[in-house]
């Protein structure tokens, strides 16, 4: 599922009222306040990041010791249900969202694999890996940067409350992911152009 177009959606609606950036991504904005549907938005995804959590853990579908995708999907629930409950920063974790773009094209390509498209050489799977590297890079990458920046920015605004620690680990932990997800998918891409008829992941 992907959520990406929804934040975009919303953002949309920000700009068509009329706002001016500082408005939109002002601190009060982000840590206090909750743009028209970002709440549904959050209350949806988090429903779906705890069953699909359960899926995989009930049907062992992960690897590893310590999959990322678990601990990706841990670290967005307790935030996600920390921020539903106290009814802030509702905003940030929209914004953190918007990777979810990149989430279309690891789909895709998990799709065309298992669809028996393996030749790397051809047009379809060399517009694949640009759209996946533009999206990691853009979408995912820099965007949780920029947040991570923005928090880091603006700490002494945060009070004493739980949140600004919290704000901080969960983004250093989605950034540590990020940094796994990219060499994977480094090794994907480099595997499948030494051997672009392989079948193997």
């Amino acid at each position: 599922m992907n959520y990406s177009f929804a934040v975009v959606l919303i953002l949309v609606n920000q700009c068509g009222a009329e706002k001016t950036l500082n408005e939109i991504f002002g601190h009060s904005q982000l840590f206090e306040g909750t743009w028209t549907g970002s709440y549904a938005a959050l209350c949806f995804s988090c429903g779906y990041f705890a069953y699909d959590q359960w899926d995989m853990l009930h049907y062992g579908l992960y690897s590893g010791w310590i999959p990322s995708i678990l601990v990706h999907h841990l670290i967005l629930l307790v935030c996600f249900t920390l921020a539903l409950y106290r009814n802030v920063t509702i905003n940030y974790l929209i914004l953190t969202l918007i990777c979810e773009l990149h989430s279309i094209f690891l789909h895709v390509r998990k799709v065309r694999r298992m669809a028996g498209v393996l030749d790397a050489t051809s047009k379809i799977v060399k517009a694949e890996w640009m759209l996946s590297w533009f999206t990691f890079f853009l979408a995912r990458l820099g965007s949780h940067v920029l947040i991570t920046a923005k928090i880091i920015r603006d700490a002494n605004k945060f009070g004493k409350g739980v949140e600004l620690p919290l704000a901080l680990s969960g983004m250093a932990g989605m950034n540590l992911l990020n940094v796994f997800l990219g060499l994977d998918l480094m090794k994907a891409y480099k595997r499948e152009r030494k051997h672009p008829q392989d079948h193997r992941e």
